[in-house]
């Protein structure tokens, strides 16, 4: 079953405590994003420090909730240009406002979870497949009908291979 609109922002809002995505792509072409992009080549930053937007505030509330949500992105040096972007415009202030971000860099090393394509996961029983072209374009959004099992799997060996966001880009 293909999730769009009003039901992918419903299963975005109504997990029970963790909320976690795999991230595979260098790129990811978001029509919603193209300002910030010209702005992010243009030179301007934001302080993560005093950056807010729903997003933020929507991790904000879920942490009072005691609600965790978290992400892992398998990147290669050199970083992309959006890559680049999605550090400095959202990593660094969603971490900051309670997001568990982090990055598995495979430059020098085998990908430990190769051919496995974007998902979230929530709850570890609900997973919904991220379908991309090779640009980044999002295709659509599925959920998933068959056993989590492999994506919690999937999810224990990218934390185990990962390090925090925060760490990552000062080392």
């Amino acid at each position: 079953m293909l999730l769009d609109g009003e039901e992918w922002r419903e299963t975005l809002r109504n997990f029970q405590a963790e909320a976690w995505r795999l991230e595979t792509l260098p790129q990811y072409l978001v029509p919603q994003e193209a300002g910030e992009i010209e702005a992010f080549r243009a030179g301007e930053r934001i302080d993560p420090e005093t950056y807010t937007s729903q997003y933020v505030e929507d991790l904000k509330r879920l942490r009072g909730e005691e609600k965790c949500k978290g992400r892992v992105h398998i990147v290669r040096r050199p970083l992309s240009e959006y890559l680049q972007f999605e550090f400095s415009r959202y990593y660094a202030p969603h971490v900051l406002a309670g997001e568990e971000i982090r990055i598995l860099d495979v430059t020098d090393r085998a990908n430990p979870l190769e051919g496995v394509e974007d998902f979230w996961m929530f709850d570890k029983s609900k997973v919904v497949l991220m379908h991309y072209q090779a640009d980044g374009t999002q295709v659509s959004r599925e959920l998933y009908e068959g056993d989590p099992a492999p994506f919690v799997e999937y999810q224990c060996i990218a934390l185990a291979e990962s390090v925090p966001f925060l760490e990552y880009v000062k080392g």
